[in-house]
């Protein structure tokens, strides 16, 4: 799977409008791996330093909600978990987001 740019709103879009974005839990997984940062973060460095990109740290957030909208500034001593690998992790955000879709609507 690429790891460019993924448009994570694509799927919201509805007559030129966006629809507001659920809360995707990811499960987790024996091969996820645990930090414990040791500095100020954020998700889009994590996500560049695991995933290669730094454009999928939506999917850190997603495997931590405990941390609600704090990505901007994570604190040292913070636990987080990576979920890992990224293709499996991308492939079960798309059918949750797929059957969101299915079950909510838009």
């Amino acid at each position: 799977m690429a790891r460019g740019y993924f448009d994570r709103y694509k799927s919201f879009k509805f007559d030129g409008n966006i629809k507001p974005v659920p809360f995707i839990q990811l499960d987790i997984k024996p091969t996820d791996e645990y930090i414990i940062t040791k500095e100020n973060t954020r998700f889009d460095i994590l996500s560049q330093r695991y995933f290669g990109t730094a454009t999928h740290g939506f999917l850190i957030l997603q495997a931590n909600p405990e941390l609600g909208s704090l990505e901007n500034d994570i604190k040292p001593g913070t636990r987080i978990r990576i979920p890992l690998p990224f293709n499996d992790t991308m492939v079960e955000y798309n059918e949750k987001v797929k059957n969101h879709i299915k079950y909510y609507g838009l």
